[in-house]
């Protein structure tokens, strides 16, 4: 029974010094690092989502037409519109996403005190996942509204306010309607980051554990099983986030009064153009998913790297 315990204990030891073997500003900058890579592969792929979902039916025969018609329009330029705000938020909020994913993952351990494996279930992982949403979506709503309302910005047909950037966005919204309007649409990104991020994280922890070699670290993946499982993961949290995605973006570039809130919007958008309607712009963000998600995680691992060898100490 003693050989157990201090087996256990061990392993523990050995488990908490890994989960510490990366400092707080290490993270930080490697996760920022990570979410720009994100967007600046995957913003295209975004524009046409959002686009798609939003735009009044016949605008467009699909993602492709989207495509076409922004290119039309704006020139390559325009399939970036609205990047300002995920670059601007990319770091802040992948920092507060992975520290609460830690901090979820500390919670369950809180809530275990007598597990004799360090290794989370995949329920655990799921619920760590779900957890990491909550603080990041204090940050990531009010960019997710000031985002979908740059997109949609110069959309074929399109009217409304005219917006010179994302403070001039936050400026307006403010006007019209104080911090509430700027934050609309915030419940409904917790809906679709939630559960989402609990597929991602559960399913990207998986992956790792399936590509291992029998006996190796899943943290000591190559860049290229990284990629694979970052990228896969990416597809399986958009795989179950589309719904509450469209309803979100409907919801966040609506003229004020439109909808009294995230099940209104669902409620009315099914009403009016059928379930379907609630997977629209599937093709465009499974499409971002894969190559965004694998740039995410190619460029946390690389930096982590980088900074790993140039600045061993920190």
């Amino acid at each position: 029974m003693a050989d157990d315990q201090t087996s256990a204990a061990i392993t523990d030891e050995q488990f908490e010094e890994k989960k510490q073997a990366t400092s707080a500003l290490k993270s930080f900058l490697s996760g920022g690092f990570g979410g720009v890579s994100a967007v600046l592969v995957g913003h295209p792929f975004d524009l046409t989502k959002t686009r798609l979902q939003t735009a009044a039916d016949g605008t467009y025969t699909g993602g492709l037409d989207v495509v076409r018609k922004t290119l039309q329009a704006d020139g390559v330029r325009g399939m970036y519109r609205g990047m300002g705000p995920p670059l601007v938020g990319v770091t802040p909020i992948f920092a507060i996403s992975f520290w609460s994913y830690d901090t979820g993952k500390k919670i369950v351990y809180g809530l275990t005190p007598d597990r004799k494996d360090p290794k989370l279930s995949y329920s655990e992982l799921a619920f760590a996942g779900f957890f990491s949403a909550i603080p990041t979506t204090l940050v990531a709503g009010p960019a997710e509204r000031v985002k979908v309302l740059l997109q949609l910005q110069g959309q074929s047909g399109g009217t409304g306010p005219t917006y010179n950037g994302p403070v001039d966005v936050v400026r307006q919204l403010y006007k019209e309607g104080g911090l509430r309007s700027i934050f609309r649409g915030t419940g409904a990104t917790l809906a679709r980051d939630g559960p989402g991020s609990a597929a991602y994280f559960c399913s990207y922890e998986a992956i790792k554990r399936a590509l291992a070699p029998k006996g190796a670290d899943a943290q000591e993946l190559n860049l290229l099983n990284v990629m694979i499982a970052g990228g896969t993961a990416g597809m399986a949290m958009w795989g179950i986030a589309i719904p509450p995605d469209v309803v979100k973006s409907r919801l966040q570039g609506a003229p004020q009064g439109t909808y009294s809130g995230f099940l209104d919007c669902a409620r009315k958008l099914v009403a009016k153009d059928g379930v379907g309607a609630l997977f629209k712009g599937f093709g465009p963000a499974m499409a971002r998913a894969f190559p965004a998600n694998a740039a995410t995680f190619l460029g946390v691992e690389v930096s982590l790297k980088m900074m790993n060898t140039a600045f061993p100490s920190l």
